[in-house]
């Protein structure tokens, strides 16, 4: 894998990381049966739902991707601690927002070799949940509006894409910009990731 770097202990383990950004479909299906078991147990003993379950799972696994990503990935310990260890702390995290009760708690001392910088990485991934959650809220037009935004193009690339005056593309634009960010205010858990980023 050409340009990506990451620590790792375990031969096995590697293949598997190497075999998920290839998006080999074998190594996907066993990653899940082989660690979905156990994140479950946690978070349904923990207030949590199937729902829940699914989400923590796949925001966990984007994280495994942002690190591959930053070559910040390192794992001394098994990748079956080091993933869950993940997701763990992303539950808490939302618990501890949703001031939710926790059965469980024996398992933050019983992870061993944790990688203690992970905390931030899962900051901006509870960030990036948030932002999609209302995003997909907007309208199908504010969406395309602000995909294009996002992808840097100008006003008038804007315009032409959606029919629109650039006039009324600026306007579009402030609009669907405001309605994300009131929508997003307005959560929870964002107020409680901004006010741990501001402390």
């Amino acid at each position: 894998m050409v340009g990506l770097h990451y620590k790792m202990s375990n031969i096995d383990d590697r293949k598997i990381i190497e075999g998920i950004i290839a998006d080999d479909d074998a190594v996907i299906e066993k990653f899940y049966r082989d660690h979905l078991p156990h994140v479950r147990n946690y978070i349904l003993q923990n207030s949590g739902s199937e729902d829940d379950v699914g989400d923590v799972f796949h925001d966990a696994l984007m994280v495994i991707y942002q690190k591959i990503g930053d070559n910040s990935l390192e794992i001394t310990s098994s990748l079956k601690t080091y993933f869950f260890a993940i997701c763990r702390n992303m539950w808490l995290s939302r618990l501890r927002v949703n001031k939710r009760y926790v059965m469980d708690d024996t398992v933050l001392t019983n992870i061993e070799g944790e990688d203690v910088s992970i905390q931030e990485t899962i900051e901006n991934s509870e960030k990036e949940h948030i932002y999609r959650k209302y995003f997909l809220t907007l309208s199908d037009a504010c969406q395309k509006v602000l995909s294009m935004v996002f992808l840097d193009k100008t006003m008038r690339e804007i315009a032409a894409e959606t029919g629109y005056s650039e006039g009324y593309a600026r306007k579009k634009k402030y609009e669907c910009k405001q309605a994300l960010m009131e929508r997003i205010e307005k959560d929870p858990m964002y107020k409680e990731l901004k006010k741990t980023t501001e402390d």
